[in-house]
């Protein structure tokens, strides 16, 4: 068996001029020239940004989960104080650990006085 890699352009295979040629005597790759390269992104190298990105995401979320949870103790204390608790879980996860803190007490304050003290006086 003959190694084609060998052969350079102007050689040939033997093959008569009246025979098509089945194979073409160029021995290179073109796919490389049509692909998009691969980008990688390092975890390692960004991981102070995220982290600072991460918690100002959660801050945001954690100031809106306290001026629910502390809406909700006059307005629509069960549904209001709900959306509360989850808006303060959601914040703890991203990183405002006290705002989403303080959000859920006052969301679960919220409604436990709707459901236990509030019948009482109505």
């Amino acid at each position: 068996m003959v190694d084609d890699r060998k052969q350079t352009y102007n050689e040939t295979k033997g093959q008569s001029m009246m025979q098509p040629n089945s194979e073409p005597d160029f021995m290179e790759e073109t796919a490389a020239e049509v692909a998009e390269p691969v980008r990688t992104f390092h975890r390692e190298e960004n991981k102070e940004y995220d982290r600072n990105d991460e918690e100002a995401n959660g801050k945001g979320l954690g100031w809106l989960a306290l001026v629910v949870s502390i809406v909700s103790l006059f307005i629509m204390p069960v549904i209001l104080g709900a959306t509360g608790i989850i808006l303060g879980f959601i914040a703890r996860r991203r990183g405002a650990e006290t705002l989403g803190a303080w959000a859920i007490g006052i969301g679960v304050v919220s409604i436990i006085i709707a459901m236990f003290v509030l019948p009482f006086y109505r």
